[in-house]
């Protein structure tokens, strides 16, 4: 009975749970930073996929999940053809534009037809690269697929620039083309949620390890939702702005403060503008906060697999004192604070998530010993093979 036992799969009636910590330390991440950048200058860019690859290998070797680090394993070679190729595509674009709109329309036509190619191409890249307890993850999204998710992002833009072309070549029609560029402008902002929805679900659909795959279960209205709630979020901080502005200049002597040539007294806008310029920076970065800490959660809280799910809790409040302090140290540091600051935003986010498992963490890795070719295969078999950065 106990051999019988021991062959079947163990689920478990209560999930376990993995918890995600990142190790990593500020002063350990400033000195890969700093000879990453120095590098870069002295290559005039050049040496950026390798120094990207230091990056990302020291993030991930401190992010643990369950107790145990992630790895990873790109090759910077690969990683720098595919900047090489992004660089020759926009370049060819801005090069289009300035010959004539026409031309710049054509560019865009093509890397709008290119870029959901380039988009999987560089998710695999990732995943493939990507492992844990030495098993490689998986990418798993088709080609068709990403072509659904990340055309329609081009369409507005591809529209917008056509029109641009158009008033280049019929200047009679400005007026009437001012008005259709218009529309189509505020017609992609209001599309933009599903545009996010398309992208994320195409994404977080196809993340896999051995037999586990990803699901989205978020509705394209939990995107609107989001979005209506930081567009009220964005409208009550200017509301509030301007109120303390209004406030700090009647303070400072409102009209009484004009000087005899009708002109502001430099005194009084030093001093509106003393108060209204802190005031505004801490408003904005609370919105900032709001927005990444309620899209974290909405993303992951959604995303599970048969036996694991996802969850996050990113508190607004600790993310909104953190990036305060981020900014504040990093200015008066003039940059160097930059990678402390990255370190500890990196810890505030994971350290808010974790996942739920309910299968023994024995036996999923059984599962995934048994699939753990599949990456290699996914890998060689990619219609690019290589990271664009995204």
């Amino acid at each position: 009975m106990e051999e019988l036992m021991d062959t079947v799969p163990m689920e478990r009636d209560l999930p376990e749970n993995l918890s995600l910590v990142f190790t990593g330390s500020g002063s350990e991440y400033f000195r890969i930073w700093i000879v990453n950048l120095l590098l870069m200058f002295v290559t005039l860019g050049i040496y950026f996929p390798w120094a990207k690859v230091r990056k990302l290998r020291y993030f991930y070797g401190n992010t643990l999940v369950g107790g145990e680090p992630l790895g990873f394993h790109g090759d910077p070679k690969k990683m720098f053809k595919g900047y090489v190729l992004v660089a020759v595509l926009f370049g060819c674009y801005s090069a289009a534009g300035k010959f004539s709109p026409g031309a710049g329309f054509i560019a865009l036509l093509v890397i709008a037809a290119l870029w959901p190619a380039l988009l999987k191409s560089s998710l695999q890249f990732r995943l493939a690269n990507t492992s844990w307890r030495g098993l490689r993850f998986r990418f798993t999204g088709s080609l068709t697929d990403a072509y659904k998710a990340a055309l329609p992002l081009f369409v507005p833009g591809a529209l917008i620039v056509g029109a641009s072309a158009m008033v280049g070549t019929n200047p009679g029609t400005q007026t009437q083309l001012g008005i259709v560029i218009g529309l189509l402008g505020l017609g992609s902002m209001l599309l933009a949620p599903w545009f996010f929805w398309k992208i994320k679900k195409y994404q977080h659909t196809n993340y896999a390890l051995g037999a586990e795959q990803t699901r989205f279960g978020a509705s394209i209205w939990s995107f609107y939702k989001l979005s209506l709630k930081v567009l009220g979020v964005y409208l009550g901080l200017v509301i509030a702005v301007s109120i303390v502005f209004g406030l700090a200049f009647w303070i400072s002597g409102g009209p009484a403060a004009m000087s005899a040539s009708g002109k502001p007294d430099p005194r009084a806008m030093a001093l509106t503008f003393f108060w209204i310029v802190p005031f505004a920076f801490i408003l904005f970065i609370g919105l900032n906060a709001y927005s990444v800490a309620r899209s974290q959660d909405l993303l992951w809280n959604h995303t599970a697999s048969e036996h694991a799910q996802f969850q996050s809790r990113l508190r607004f409040r600790s993310l909104f004192l953190l990036n305060i302090k981020n900014w504040l140290l990093t200015a008066l540091t003039l940059g160097l604070y930059w990678p402390f600051a990255v370190v500890a935003t990196r810890r505030l986010r994971l350290q808010a998530a974790s996942i739920a498992l309910t299968l023994d963490i024995d036996r999923l890795m059984a599962d995934s010993s048994s699939n753990a070719g599949d990456a290699a295969g996914d890998a060689a078999g990619d219609f690019f093979g290589f990271d664009i950065g995204l």
